[in-house]
């Protein structure tokens, strides 16, 4: 799956992560792993302009996804079978979803990746005008990002761990030409 990301914000953040976030979402969504997508970070003024040029809206907003019109309206792109494609753009402003962020009590990067996964699933053809929509939409968002969230909390303790074993067995000399030695025996 090619995933390509551009930070155009002014914003420093984990880019990987919201690649990753991005994969998880299209992986469990059954995307073939030919798709490519792409995510654009922008300033306010940027999204502003494509909110209003879109959308007829006035101001920023966080995400915008923009599908790719050689996808078969009739067939959702997570449909069974379906090949490689050109899935489309997300883009996400960092600024503007930064007080989201707060108000909701997480963290930037928390919300980016939320937005990334609700992004992946406009692209996927979901939708939230109808009750019914955004209840199913949510729904798998909110399933996503708890999956998400627990298999990079599980690498993240796995990696933790490795660390932590690499530097016992570093600090007792498992290195073949020294053996190990208590203290006592100094």
């Amino acid at each position: 799956m090619s995933i390509e990301i551009a930070n155009e914000s002014g914003v420093a953040v984990d880019e990987g992560s919201i690649v990753s976030a991005a994969r998880f979402a299209l992986d469990r969504m059954g995307v073939s792993p030919l798709a490519e997508l792409s995510v654009l970070l922008v300033e306010l003024d940027v999204m502003a302009d494509l909110h209003e040029r879109w959308m007829d809206l006035p101001g920023p907003t966080d995400v915008m996804a923009f599908p790719m019109d050689e996808l078969d309206s009739a067939r959702r792109p997570d449909a069974a079978g379906l090949g490689p494609a050109l899935l489309g753009d997300i883009v996400l402003c960092p600024a503007f979803a930064k007080d989201q962020a707060k108000k909701a009590g997480h963290g930037l990067l928390d919300e980016l990746h939320l937005l990334t996964v609700h992004g992946v699933l406009h692209l996927l053809g979901y939708d939230h005008a109808e009750p019914a929509e955004e209840r199913e939409m949510f729904t798998l968002q909110n399933r996503i990002l708890a999956d998400f969230r627990t298999a990079r909390d599980e690498a993240e303790r796995a990696a933790h761990q490795r660390s932590a074993d690499d530097k016992v067995l570093g600090a007792v000399g498992l290195d073949e030409q020294k053996p190990l030695q208590h203290p006592e025996e100094d």
